[in-house]
């Protein structure tokens, strides 16, 4: 199965499959369409260069991203932001699907697509 993927330093990828973290805030657009399923790997570490890998991700989630718009000070607690700073994205993340027990998949700079060799649970 291939889907597409994004990863998410932790704890903001547990938040997500949670239900606490109903925003992801980028500075980029994810360049999906709002029926289109996007895998959350949660990693330990942030990438900061092109082509940087983390090895050590752990599917979290699979969501949607239902609107893409400017983030404002209202949505710092849907965001679970400790800061704002203006000309960012608010991504409104929906059909949250929490996975259990969800596999190692590398954790990769942007949205990035990943092959699993069974279906997510």
């Amino acid at each position: 199965m291939r889907i597409k993927a994004l990863s998410i330093v932790q704890p903001g990828g547990s938040r997500i499959a949670a239900g606490l973290k109903t925003l992801e805030v980028r500075r980029w657009s994810p360049g999906l369409s709002p029926a289109e399923d996007l895998l959350i790997v949660e990693n330990r570490r942030f990438l900061r260069h092109d082509g940087e890998e983390d090895p050590d991700g752990r599917a979290v989630a699979v969501v949607r991203v239902a609107r893409i718009r400017l983030f404002t000070p209202a949505d710092m607690a849907a965001a679970c932001a400790g800061s704002f700073e203006d000309g960012w994205l608010a991504w409104e993340l929906t059909h949250i699907r929490p996975l259990t027990c969800g596999p190692r998949v590398a954790a990769a700079r942007g949205i990035y697509e990943v092959t699993l060799d069974s279906p997510l649970r």
